[in-house]
């Protein structure tokens, strides 16, 4: 099957983050195993969704892992020109489809270069690495990534995350962190508002913090000039509260969230905020006893990625995508999560990161091109004898 081919089948596969994995999942396990390669499974506790990973290539150390995810995000509410879940040719150089480019064209690359990869006489071995829910918040990446690193005998060195880079080599990767606060005021009459406890002013009290802490961390200079933007960035998103311009809202929440560069902590931030919350509820008991300010985790904290320039895997990867330009992303995904289990780990892929999440998402033909130069190039490193 050529590389197209298997794209097609791919995006054919309505997968969207949070639901079960199982038909894609199984899909690219009997496809993997169609060419005499043990796959294993690893399911989540309701056994609905898996990750696989599997080998190609001898039980050595040094080995390098490709990793990718089988989830996407919806298509509702999108207006597009053809059915998103059908890979489309429109003769413009492109191919359309809901995860077309983020990131079933990275998985469609090495199930394509599967039968060279068996064929090589790999010197070091190639594994393969996919996910589920990492589109909801790389839900599965801690796991997979530590199963990896204690169900083979040996240890590999790398990890490739092949997430849509047009082909260049992404070193860092800010931490994301996403919370939900929940502001317990006092309901009464618009004109009893000093005599009441408002929880939509109590909530824009507490975004002023986080917009403040942002730019107090700008200000002390805890910047990376190697991400856009440098600093650490605090986003509210969404705000809810109250009932009516002429009552004090009782109710009020948003959403927010943590991008951080490397050196930021996101719980030390979150930590401050919460010292911040509880002299706020000290401040107010006297006049309604039952305030209250909860902050709970929307996902989990998805972990930075901060490799190296000198680390072997730049020039790993620099050599088999034939690009020297480093790069970094504000976006998530699992690289920090392989580099936390000890993998050199960068990301790079093919197609462009502008064009996921959006409708009439599509990846260049050129790309797949690109992508599969870069798996051809593996290949040919991992065979070498003194390959390290």
């Amino acid at each position: 099957m050529t590389v197209e081919n298997i794209l097609s089948k791919l995006v054919a596969f309505p997968v969207l983050g949070g639901e079960s994995n199982l038909t894609i999942i199984n899909w690219i396990k009997e496809h993997i195993e169609s060419h005499n390669i043990t796959t294993t499974l690893m399911p989540d506790e309701a056994g609905n969704k898996a990750s696989l990973h599997c080998r190609i290539g001898p039980a050595v150390d040094g080995g390098v892992i490709l990793s990718g995810h089988t989830d996407v995000v919806p298509v509702k509410g999108q207006e597009w020109d053809t059915n998103p879940f059908e890979l489309t040719d429109k003769g413009d150089g492109k191919l359309y489809g809901r995860g077309s480019c983020d990131m079933k064209g990275f998985v469609a690359c090495c199930l394509a270069a599967l039968p060279n990869m068996i064929k090589a006489d790999l010197k070091k071995p190639i594994y393969f690495a996919f996910s589920y829910d990492e589109e909801v918040g790389c839900l599965a990446g801690p796991e997979l990534a530590k199963g990896i690193r204690t169900f083979y005998s040996e240890t590999p060195k790398y990890a490739i995350i092949g997430e849509p880079s047009l082909m260049e080599p992404i070193v860092g990767q800010k931490g994301i962190y996403i919370l939900e606060t929940y502001v317990n005021g006092s309901a009464g009459h618009s004109s009893r508002i000093k005599q009441e406890v408002s929880a939509i002013h109590e909530a824009m009290r507490l975004i002023l913090w986080l917009e403040n802490k942002m730019n107090r961390l700008i200000e002390e200079g805890r910047l990376d000039e190697r991400f856009h933007p440098a600093h650490s960035s605090i986003h509210i998103g969404l705000v809810n509260g109250g009932i009516a311009p002429n009552v004090i809202a009782d109710k009020a929440h948003f959403y927010w969230d943590l991008r951080t560069i490397p050196m930021d902590n996101p719980f030390t931030i979150v930590k401050e905020f919460e010292a911040y919350c509880r002299e706020r509820e000290q401040e107010l008991h006297n006049i309604f006893p039952d305030f209250k300010i909860i902050t709970k985790e929307n996902h989990p904290s998805v972990i930075h990625l901060d490799t190296k320039e000198t680390d072997d895997v730049v020039d790993l990867v620099k050599r088999i995508s034939g690009n020297l330009k480093l790069s970094t992303v504000a976006y998530a995904a699992e690289a920090g999560q392989f580099a936390a289990e000890g993998f050199q780990s960068a990301i790079c892929g093919p197609g462009s990161i502008k064009q996921a999440h959006r409708a009439n998402e599509f990846i260049d033909k050129n790309e797949l091109v690109k992508g599969m130069g870069m798996m051809e190039k593996l290949i040919a490193e991992m065979s070498l004898s003194d390959f390290s």
